[in-house]
């Protein structure tokens, strides 16, 4: 590759397994266009795991570490914001934070400033470069409206041990969700593959062709037409629980992308419409919170587990759900 270029990297992760390598890059690169990126792959200044890739409609694998070469234009700068944070745990190696709903985790178009990242580029002077410029430190990303806990790496050696952990499936991440509807069991895994959208590219959805996906789920509490669930991730599949559980016919409480926040009079007794009326005004956002998180340290080994409390919309839901059951 050609010198006077800027170099990306990336190593991609189980949530965009299957994506087209510029597609993947198009959305990790908000400074460059697709049609940018298109042209530079053709040229010969993208490599997949060291060998050149010409190819757009690559799909790329878990795993694979791509870096592109590309004449930089004006830089994007991603500035440092004094932004409150509520962390939970840190070191010189990593930071856990219980991410406000609301808050998006990166830079991205639209979105250049009140992310996480800005946040974290205040708090820390070190986080990882291999999520480049826009992603420092970013190992898996939670929706804006999601609330809960995430794992932030402060040097690339956490940054990738975090990774194949999640590569590997030995990070546990565990979720609570209000959804609507009654499932017929209990509990119960939700495998279904998952990929973007035919209707809508902004949209995830379940499609024959896309990546395998699974969810498991247990009930915890009813309050018809809706219940309190526990839910935790197998694989990390682009917005996974709010696709599975839209699938199945059980949007997320308040989900404004997937269903959750129609409301279905013809369906509902007069005592159910008014609880439905009354829980889309206590949470505008979807109900969904990352309550627990558990990995292995990256440095010394041990076995760390967090757990964040619900947030005070969420809890506000819940009561009033339990008292108008």
């Amino acid at each position: 590759m050609s010198s006077g270029k800027k170099n990306y990297s990336f190593i991609v992760g189980d949530e965009d397994e299957g994506e087209r390598l510029d597609s993947y890059l198009a959305e990790e690169i908000g400074e460059l266009s697709r049609s940018r990126i298109q042209k530079a792959i053709k040229a010969g200044d993208c490599q997949v795991n060291d060998r050149v890739i010409a190819k757009s409609s690559y799909r790329v694998r878990l795993g694979d570490r791509i870096s592109l070469e590309f004449s930089p234009p004006e830089p994007l700068k991603v500035e440092p914001e004094k932004i409150p944070l509520d962390i939970v745990y840190e070191d010189n190696w990593i930071v856990v934070v219980n991410k406000n709903a609301g808050m998006v985790t990166h830079p991205a178009p639209g979105h250049s400033s009140g992310t996480l990242v800005n946040a974290l580029l205040a708090h820390c002077d070190n986080l990882s470069g291999i999520g480049g410029v826009v992603r420092p430190g970013i190992v898996h990303r939670l929706d804006a409206g999601t609330s809960g806990l995430l794992v932030v790496a402060k040097n690339d050696i956490a940054h990738i041990a975090l990774s194949r952990q999640i590569m590997d499936r030995v990070m546990k991440r565990e979720y609570v969700a209000v959804v609507w509807g009654e499932f017929e069991k209990g509990e119960g895994v939700i495998d279904a593959p998952i990929g973007r959208s035919k209707r809508d590219r902004k949209k995830m959805a379940v499609v024959v062709d896309g990546r395998r996906a699974i969810t498991h789920y247990s009930v915890m509490d009813t309050f018809p037409p809706f219940q309190y669930i526990r839910l935790s991730l197998e694989t990390g599949r682009t917005h996974q629980i709010r696709v599975h559980l839209s699938h199945l016919g059980h949007p997320v409480l308040g989900d404004p992308q997937y269903g959750g926040r129609r409301l279905r009079r013809g369906k509902l007794s007069k005592e159910e419409f008014e609880r439905v009326t009354r829980a889309l005004k206590l949470i505008e956002r979807q109900a969904l919170h990352a309550v627990s998180l558990e990995f292995l340290h990256p440095n010394s080994g041990e076995w760390m587990h967090f757990e964040a409390p619900l947030p005070d919309d969420f809890r506000r839901l819940l009561e009033y759900l339990s008292s108008s059951g």
